[in-house]
């Protein structure tokens, strides 16, 4: 018994399939690992509602990533600068280094908050006996009851 190979299929369905493959990809993006992440996140982006470069064909998301990627309307640099945007939790950000003057006046203006906050440090607390907090704790007017408790 024949069974009829998947070109014959098609042919049958009247439907031409364009597939995409690894083999697609793996000249854009060298590492299959690589491609998966960036061709998951581009998914995803979909998903959430960025707009396509290709035709969707009724292709389901991660293979119009992958058709992207391999008809290279997307570069796979970007996707992997946004890629790495989109896992980094705390981003820094680069400041114009300050002039020599500027550390100096900073330094000095450290240093003279150091020593008000030694001068802060040497408070002197009053002391109270047991009897003076009990009479205290006893002048206490009670909270009044409500329904909340």
């Amino acid at each position: 018994m024949h069974r009829p190979v998947f070109r014959e299929i098609q042919r049958l369905k009247g439907a031409s399939m364009a597939r995409v493959t690894v083999e697609d990809c793996i000249d854009k993006v060298d590492n299959r690992f690589e491609l998966v992440l960036l061709a998951g996140h581009r998914a995803r982006q979909i998903s959430q509602g960025a707009q396509i470069t290709v035709d969707r064909d009724n292709d389901k998301n991660p293979v119009v990533a992958l058709r992207e990627i391999a008809e290279e309307t997307l570069s796979p640099g970007d996707l992997k600068e946004d890629l790495i945007h989109s896992l980094q939790k705390h981003v820094e950000v680069d400041e114009p280094e300050a002039d020599g003057q500027e550390i100096t006046d900073q330094s000095d203006q450290a240093a003279a908050s150091a020593d008000a906050d030694r001068e802060d440090d040497n408070i002197a607390f009053d002391r109270m006996t047991e009897e003076d907090l009990l009479a205290g704790i006893e002048g206490l007017v009670p909270p009044e009851k409500s329904d909340d408790y």
